[in-house]
């Protein structure tokens, strides 16, 4: 046992061995979650540095607090790496999160009551785009667009109709579970007819847009919102970026408007993730992730599955599971039992609760920044395909259980895994 293990367990032994578990369930699990991925040692160094004791409200050369030299060189990095990364004139990196970025930008331009236009959650949207659950819709006049109910895509000639009908303050586009291109020149026309404000969360899209696998939404909107996390494979946090017009709102809604002091430990994190996305090899990591979503939505079609759309270009896949008779609740129980990590998801016009759903969705991110490939794809989609169709058959669902952790330890994630304190590898087959 090394010495930071040593500490812990006697400061904690329950968080210690909590960790230790954890450790061994990403270690020995495929995770298909498409919102979740693997930082690299870097990025989880920097993240538990001495940079998480400093209190630095305010922005650089412009601190509440003293002794923020070193602090404001890292702030001043990582925004310059945003801006450079995805060709924006003003980047914001101290939002916690991508709803709180959505919220910096909702107080800068809106006022309760004012329409605001935003994706179904129904249909792949966000809570934040205006889910009467979430603050968007409760403070504002939510318009939502959809999907056609044929093709499954955006009906953008519906988004206009809407938005001339209602003129909207801000158009939000972006999605958490769509999985298809989206247009983000068409919705900065709608918009530019209407005269409303374009924001786009490019949340779950973000490293494919920094690897120029999915088009870039800065050309076309004022407002660009984003974690930090999935596709980026960055610290959870969020960023803003926008027309530099709008570069003194954005801070002040930021700060003092909805957060305190920002989390520098992180912001170094954000700083150092955002370099290695300027890489040769994370752009051919972000085409991984596409042809690993193309090659395992090809192989769950093969098998009879009815995939939302019909396919994906991008790291994700939305899963109908009507005619197998299995709820997506059902489903995500029964792969999770055999090491496979994916979640149940709403399909559009679903008629179950989304506690239950018809469907699951399917995520590339994790999987390929361990290493794996096409060949890899279509062993996965075998298993899902198995168990789906045999998920009583509990010799089976043992017998897959081994099999994913024999593919897990072809691909290594953690160093003397599953100890507390495994560093992620940056071998030859993984991308971090």
């Amino acid at each position: 046992m090394n010495e930071k293990t040593s500490v812990l367990d006697k400061a904690d032994p329950k968080i210690a061995e909590s960790i230790r578990l954890e450790v061994e369930r990403q270690t020995y699990n495929l995770v298909l979650i498409a919102s979740e991925n693997y930082i690299s040692h870097a990025v989880r160094e920097v993240q538990a540095s001495v940079m998480t004791h400093k209190y630095a409200e305010g922005y650089p050369d412009n601190r509440y607090y003293s002794g923020c030299d070193f602090v404001d060189t890292v702030e001043i990095l990582a925004v310059n790496r945003c801006k450079t990364l995805f060709g924006a004139e003003y980047a914001n990196v101290q939002p916690h999160s991508g709803t709180q970025a959505n919220m910096a930008v909702y107080f800068s331009v809106l006022e309760p009551g004012d329409i605001l236009m935003g994706m179904d959650l129904a249909h792949g949207g966000h809570l934040s785009h205006g889910s009467h659950v979430s603050f968007s819709g409760k403070l504002y006049r939510v318009i939502s667009y959809g999907v056609d109910r044929d093709k499954e895509v955006i009906d953008y000639e519906q988004v206009g109709k809407l938005a001339k009908e209602h003129h909207p303050k801000l158009i939000v586009a972006g999605a958490s579970s769509y999985p298809r291109l989206i247009d983000f020149k068409a919705f900065g026309k709608i918009a530019k007819d209407v005269g409303a404000y374009l924001m786009v969360d490019m949340a779950h899209i973000a490293g494919l847009v920094a690897a120029d696998v999915h088009p870039s939404p800065v050309p076309y909107a004022e407002f660009i919102t984003s974690s930090t996390h999935k596709t980026l494979r960055g610290p959870r946090g969020g960023f803003i970026l926008a027309k530099e017009e709008f570069g003194r709102i954005l801070d002040k809604q930021v700060f003092p408007g909805i957060q305190g002091g920002p989390l520098m430990h992180v912001i170094a994190a954000k700083a150092v993730a955002f370099k290695e996305a300027l890489s040769e090899s994370f752009r051919a990591y972000q085409n991984q992730v596409v042809l690993n979503a193309k090659t395992l939505a090809d192989e769950l079609k093969k098998d009879g599955f009815r995939l939302v759309s019909g396919g994906t270009d991008n790291h994700l896949i939305l899963v109908d599971l009507t005619e197998t008779g299995l709820t997506g609740l059902e489903a995500e129980r029964i792969l999770g039992q055999a090491g496979i990590s994916v979640n149940k998801n709403s399909i559009p016009f679903d008629t179950r609760r989304p506690s239950i759903t018809s469907g699951i969705r399917i995520g590339t991110p994790a999987v390929t920044t361990r290493g794996m490939r096409e060949g890899e794809m279509v062993v996965i989609a075998k298993y899902i395909s198995q168990i789906l169709s045999h998920g009583d058959d509990k010799t089976l669902l043992k017998r897959i259980q081994q099999e994913v952790r024999d593919l897990c330890q072809k691909f290594p994630l953690f160093q003397n895994a599953p100890n507390l304190t495994g560093d992620l590898l940056g071998t030859s087959t993984s991308w971090i």
